[in-house]
């Protein structure tokens, strides 16, 4: 693909070229590609359409789980978060043994290949939190909690510069990819100021479905504020907030 340079930027096809926009800027490349009723049909594209049914079903799996969690994704996500989620997801899919290539599934494939699993690179909770915590998720209960001791904030973490006050975040959620459905639940913090004093000790939980038969996520985050004139602003828009997936639970 090229870049469009100059002062006017064009959208549309002229000429086999056609030209859009993106992320990474202006783009321009040439029409072309295999016809669509040849990809569906020919015998020759099986593989093709097998990739496409798995990357499709992958596609829709992270929707589920990003509608989950949007109340706690909106505030804390980078540009690429659909497609490096999606990456994910599909060699999730790729794990699945049970089924055939071409209908493998997420809910059959190894699910915690997505522990760990940041939304946002600007603010890697990997990298900005480092205070120990533990964490668990009761199936039989449906509890899911996360437990922080008292701990110095400027000591244990990497904020971003202009800082004054930060929140723990933390949900947790039933998807049932199957049917693109899920449940959600979360818990946070007060806004606290972040100083060099200790906080109280901290404990969220978030009540799912007792005896649930669907996976569960756990995502655990930091979200930044600024104080001016009495009033919190979210630092830069959220653009360093950390959110993280640290339990993925398969019944």
């Amino acid at each position: 693909m090229a870049k469009q340079t100059g002062i006017i930027k064009l959208k549309g096809t002229i000429g086999g070229i056609s030209f859009y926009k993106t992320t990474d800027g202006h783009l321009a490349r040439e029409k072309g590609g295999v016809d669509g009723n040849r990809i569906a049909n020919d015998p020759a594209f099986q593989r093709t359409r097998e990739n496409g049914s798995e990357f499709g079903r992958a596609g829709k799996g992270g929707k589920v789980l990003r509608n989950a969690i949007r109340i706690l994704l909106q505030n804390a996500k980078d540009k690429r978060v659909v497609s490096r989620l999606t990456k994910t997801l599909v060699a999730i899919t790729k794990t699945d043994t049970t089924n055939e290539r071409g209908s493998r599934t997420l809910q059959d494939g190894n699910l915690s290949l997505l522990e760990n699993f940041e939304f946002n690179l600007n603010g890697k909770l990997g990298t900005t939190l480092f205070t120990p915590f533990t964490n668990a998720f009761d199936r039989v209960s449906g509890d899911a909690i996360v437990n922080l001791d008292a701990f110095s904030p400027t000591v244990r973490i990497a904020a971003p510069t202009g800082t004054t006050h930060f929140k723990v975040v933390m949900g947790a959620s039933e998807l049932d990819f199957e049917n693109e459905t899920s449940t959600f639940e979360n818990d946070e913090t007060t806004i606290l100021p972040y100083t060099a004093d200790d906080t109280a000790v901290i404990a969220l939980t978030a009540s799912l479905t007792a005896n649930s038969t669907l996976p569960v996520v756990q995502v655990l985050g930091i979200e930044f504020y600024q104080e001016v004139n009495g009033q919190m602003y979210e630092l830069k828009n959220g653009a360093y907030n950390a959110l993280a997936v640290v339990i993925v639970d398969t019944p």
